[in-house]
């Protein structure tokens, strides 16, 4: 099983974040030694452009018209992305919670990959039908403060839901969440979100469902696809 590891903190080992995904990372390796892992640190990783050449190029290809070769150049910083992308087998995201979503750069990373005709299509009726499939997802997150469902806060939690919608969107419906929460009020709150988070993280690793990404699950199309 190939796992493809997004980082979305800008902290490196310092992140909250982060330790809270390695008990997610340092689980799986040890229940499935087969597990490879790769890892595109967001803040340090050299994103496509969104704009000028690959925003016309994208738009001649959704008209189902040919790109010319300067526009193909450029247009294969993307579809170069999106193979990455679409060579795992399952996906980390490890991203903490800014402005109550996500963090520029996830976002950014997100626009560069999520194109029609790659990972979903429109039908001829216009709705839009998702592309991949058999993926797993685990996002885990860290947050100031208590966002979880009864909370205050609640409503203003446009992380989680973003994400699920994104990655619906394109196939992927297999997702988990660990949200470490509060993180800000105090030192000894965010030890006490910290251990509970991690147990979760460690607790899904250990699932057998995360080693169970066979042949013969990957690439499923559901029928009305």
């Amino acid at each position: 099983m190939k796992l493809l590891h997004l980082v979305a903190s800008p902290r490196g080992e310092q992140s909250n974040t982060m330790k809270i995904s390695q008990s997610f990372l340092d689980g799986l390796t040890a229940s499935h030694p087969d597990v490879e892992v790769e890892t595109v640190d967001l803040y340090h990783h050299d994103l496509p452009a969104v704009a000028g050449l690959n925003i016309e190029a994208k738009y001649t290809l959704m008209m189902g018209q040919p790109i010319s070769r300067d526009h193909a150049e450029s247009w294969s910083h993307i579809e170069r992305a999106i193979a990455q992308f679409l060579a795992a087998d399952a996906y980390l995201v490890t991203s903490p919670m800014w402005n109550f979503t996500i963090p520029y750069v996830l976002k950014y990373y997100i626009d560069c990959i999520v194109q029609p005709g790659y990972v979903f299509r429109y039908d001829e009726m216009g709705r839009p039908v998702p592309l991949v499939h058999g993926k797993k997802m685990l996002c885990v997150t860290s947050r100031g403060g208590d966002y979880s469902p009864g909370s205050p806060f609640h409503a203003y939690d446009f992380q989680e839901p973003y994400l699920r919608a994104i990655f619906g969107f394109i196939g992927i419906t297999d997702v988990d969440f660990v949200n470490a929460q509060p993180m800000d009020i105090t030192p000894d709150l965010r030890e006490i979100a910290t251990v509970k988070a991690s147990q979760q993280a460690a607790a899904l690793a250990a699932d057998p469902g995360w080693g169970d990404l066979t042949a013969d699950r990957l690439g499923r199309v559901p029928e009305n696809a």
